[in-house]
């Protein structure tokens, strides 16, 4: 009974390991339909093919297709934070909001619609989304306003408004460069808004 028992607490936890790997592979497929296609258009059954399974297994890691876009829309925020953290423990130079908007605002963030911020690939399919990932989104778009408030001047009277203001013109220049057609406005307005904000 003792090695039946020991099997059982040993196959625990790569069962456990086996079933959250399926749920990022799940995640990271549903990750990629939003950003392509938005949060309303996706279809499960494309989402698990995608990520190479079946979908009977689809209800294993979700309660409904609403479940899995707000996770989706989490795991997106998500990534990008861990991403940018990474890069900062080596790079603590990278961790500056200058930088930050730099990069932000820039024809490589414009050209990478698919690993970009999920707020400018998101902004205007959201609102026909179900109430969980509009909160999964404001959740995102919340918590970007407290990273670059935290990254303001400490005499800044106003950090929060401030910071969101500064958002809205990161989101609104990517979104707007990528709808441009013409190649040298859309760098144009990137250039622009990027100089603008980075001015002292």
């Amino acid at each position: 009974m003792i090695i039946i028992i020991l099997c059982r607490m040993n196959s625990q936890p790569k069962a456990t390991s086996r079933k959250q790997e399926t749920r990022e592979k799940v995640l990271a497929a549903a990750a990629r339909a939003i950003r392509d296609q938005g949060p309303t258009r996706v279809g499960v059954l494309d989402i698990m093919r995608e990520a190479g399974l079946t979908h009977g297994g689809f209800y294993a890691h979700f309660a409904s297709k609403d479940d899995l876009v707000a996770a989706a829309i989490d795991w997106m925020f998500a990534t990008t934070r861990a991403r940018k953290a990474a890069r900062a423990e080596r790079d603590p130079a990278s961790d500056t909001l200058a930088q930050w908007i730099v990069e932000y605002v820039s024809p490589r963030h414009r050209d990478d619609a698919g690993q970009g911020c999920p707020l400018t690939t998101l902004t205007n399919d959201i609102r026909h989304a179900s109430a969980p990932a509009r909160a999964a989104f404001d959740a995102g778009a919340a918590a970007m306003i407290g990273r670059i408030a935290a990254r303001l001047p400490a005499d800044e009277p106003e950090p929060d408004q401030r910071a969101m203001a500064i958002l809205a013109q990161m989101v609104g220049a990517v979104a707007l460069a990528r709808a441009i057609s013409d190649p040298a406005l859309s760098d144009a307005i990137l250039a622009a808004t990027s100089q603008a904000l980075v001015r002292p």
